[in-house]
């Protein structure tokens, strides 16, 4: 068996393409948690995310196999944008209206824990609980900045070219979320 740790998202990709499906597999699991956090992120049910989350990479998969991948260097921008774009395609055919209050699926799940101490994984929770009530205030896309960003581990100029906006609308929203988020935890004296 191979190993693809050390190799790049476009050495993995040319390895893919004369036929090696390890290389496809390591290229899964290198950025699958970040796809997926964005999909759930978008859809807020964890079912419909997990079923979006297999299209995203049979559209990958076949966009690949098909030489249709125009490689840039930035695999990971481009899966999130084939995600982002399936989430818009999916509420346009059900005429989906999104309820940012009516959900309680965790968007941190998948994040991992910090520490192996119970204590560390309580409070761990109650904030991610706490931050994930916060974003839900936040207008839909200044909440999508904060997510690409933080926990997606974007830069500004991928969540621009992710959501069709320029840098300088991402940077805009993500300093007025922060304002938001600030203002937010001072009114409700939330401590973190």
């Amino acid at each position: 068996m191979k190993s693809f740790v050390d190799a790049t998202d476009t050495q993995l990709i040319s390895v893919f393409q004369k036929g090696d499906n390890q290389a496809l597999e390591e290229l899964i699991r290198r950025h699958k948690d970040s796809v997926y956090t964005t999909i759930l992120f978008m859809v807020r049910d964890m079912h419909l995310a997990e079923d979006l989350f297999q299209e995203v990479f049979i559209k990958i998969i076949d966009t690949i196999r098909t030489n249709r991948y125009n490689d840039e260097g930035k695999f990971l921008s481009w899966a999130l944008r084939v995600a982002h774009n399936l989430c818009v395609d999916h509420f346009r055919k059900v005429k989906y209206i999104h309820d940012i209050g009516n959900n309680d699926k965790d968007i941190f799940e998948g994040l991992g824990e910090v520490g192996d101490f119970a204590d560390a994984k309580i409070m761990r929770t109650q904030s991610h609980d706490k931050v994930r009530r916060l974003l839900d205030h936040l207008p839909e896309e200044q909440r999508e900045v904060i997510v690409l960003r933080h926990f997606a581990d974007m830069s500004f100029k991928e969540i621009a070219s992710i959501t069709g906006t320029s840098i300088n609308t991402a940077l805009g929203r993500m300093r007025y979320a922060l304002l938001n988020l600030r203002k937010m935890i001072e009114e409700k004296e939330i401590v973190l």
